[in-house]
C-alpha cells in the first residue's frame, strides 16, 4: 500500500506547513510557493490523485506506477520526469531500487520504489539552509539526487574492499573455484552499477547545458558538482572493472603455471623411475646369451649403477625446479 511520506509547502526556502493532497492545487498558483512531497511506492489511486492535483502526464505517471524503469529525463509539456537508479549495500550485496521525480515550476514529486533510503535526512538539511531552498523545486531536486549520487560512494569502496581480498587470494596462492565465483559475481555487481550510474552523466549533462525553464541558471553549478561525482563513480568502476580483469588474467596464469609445475614434476619422476624400469627390462628379457649374468660382481654392480642415476637424475631436476 503506497504512502505520503512528506508533503509540505515552502515559501522563500521556508517552510509553511503540512498540506494534504486534496489542497495542493489550491496552492501551486500561489506565487513564491512550492510543494514538495514524498511518496513511497504509491498505489493506482494515489498516483491518480497525484496526477489530478499536479496535471501529469498519463504516459509518466505509468511509468512512474510501475517503476522497473531504465534511468532517463523526459519533458511532458511544463514537467520534467526523471528516474534514477538508487543503489547500497544490504547482507553484503547490492540492492537496487529506483526513485523517480516529477518537477514543475511550483512542484516537487518523489517517488520511492524498492530499496531506497529515505529522503527525510535530505528535507532536513535544505529546511536547514531556506536561502538555498528559496531556489525552489530545483535546488530540491538537487539536493535528492546528490544524496543518490553519494550512496554509491560506499558501495563502490566495498567492491575495492572486495577486489583486494580477491587479490591477496591469487597471489597467496590460495584460489580456488570459489574464487572464480567471488570474481565473475564482482564483475556481474560493476556492471550493474555502471548501467545504472552512467546515464546519470547524460541527465546531468541536459540539466546544466539544455535551456530548461524549470533549471534557472543559479542552480547549474549544483548539478555541475552531481555530475562530477558521477564522473568519479565511473572511473572508480572502470578502475575497478579493469583490475579485476587483470586479476583473473593472472589468476589463470598462475593456474597454467601451477599445471606446468604439475606436468614438470610428473616428467621428472616418470625419467627417474624410467631407469631402473628399463634395466630391469633388460635383464628381464628371456635370452640364453647374456655374459654379465656368470660375473660375481654383476647383480651388485647393476643396483649399484641404478641407483646411483637415478640419485643423479634426482640431483639434476631439483637444481633446474623440475622436483
Amino acid at each position: 500500500m503506497g504512502a505520503v511520506i512528506n508533503c509540505a509547502a515552502y515559501t522563500n526556502g521556508v517552510r509553511l506547513a503540512n498540506v494534504g493532497l486534496n489542497d495542493i492545487s489550491s496552492l501551486l498558483n500561489e506565487p513564491d510557493i512550492f510543494i514538495w512531497i514524498g511518496l513511497h511506492e504509491p498505489d493506482e489511486s494515489l498516483m491518480a490523485e497525484a496526477q489530478q492535483q499536479f496535471g501529469l502526464h498519463h504516459l509518466a505517471v505509468e511509468d512512474a506506477h510501475q517503476a522497473h524503469q531504465r534511468p532517463k529525463l523526459e519533458t511532458y509539456g511544463d514537467t520534467l520526469f526523471i528516474v534514477l537508479r538508487t543503489a547500497q549495500m544490504l547482507n553484503n550485496q547490492i540492492s537496487f531500487g529506483e526513485t523517480h521525480f516529477f518537477v514543475g515550476h511550483s512542484f516537487i514529486l518523489t517517488i520511492r520504489h524498492g530499496s531506497t533510503l529515505s529522503y527525510k535526512d535530505v528535507r532536513t538539511r535544505c529546511e536547514s539552509t531556506p536561502d538555498q531552498l528559496k531556489k525552489g523545486p530545483a535546488f530540491a531536486l538537487y539536493a535528492v539526487m546528490d544524496s543518490i549520487v553519494d550512496q554509491y560512494f560506499p558501495v563502490v569502496n566495498d567492491m575495492e574492499e572486495q577486489l583486494e581480498r580477491l587479490e591477496e587470494d591469487v597471489f597467496s596462492g590460495n584460489s580456488n573455484r570459489e574464487t572464480i565465483s567471488q570474481i565473475y559475481q564482482l564483475k556481474r555487481s560493476l556492471l550493474q552499477v555502471k548501467r545504472a550510474i552512467l546515464p546519470l552523466t547524460d541527465i546531468c549533462n541536459r540539466l546544466v547545458r539544455f535551456n530548461m525553464a524549470l533549471i534557472p541558471d543559479e542552480t547549474h553549478p549544483y548539478f555541475r558538482d552531481v555530475h562530477d561525482h558521477t564522473m568519479r563513480i565511473n572511473e572508480m568502476v572502470d578502475n575497478t572493472r579493469e583490475l579485476l580483469n587483470n586479476v583473473l588474467e593472472v589468476n589463470f596464469s598462475l593456474i597454467s603455471i601451477s599445471q606446468n609445475d604439475v606436468s614438470k614434476k610428473f616428467a621428472g619422476w616418470a625419467a627417474i623411475l624410467g631407469v631402473p624400469t628399463m634395466i630391469a627390462g633388460i635383464y628381464g628379457m628371456n635370452f640364453d646369451f647374456i655374459p654379465e649374468l656368470n660375473w660375481y660382481y654383476g647383480y651388485p654392480t647393476v643396483l649399484v649403477i641404478t641407483v646411483f642415476t637415478c640419485i643423479y637424475l634426482y640431483k639434476r631436476f631439483k637444481q633446474s625446479g623440475w622436483l
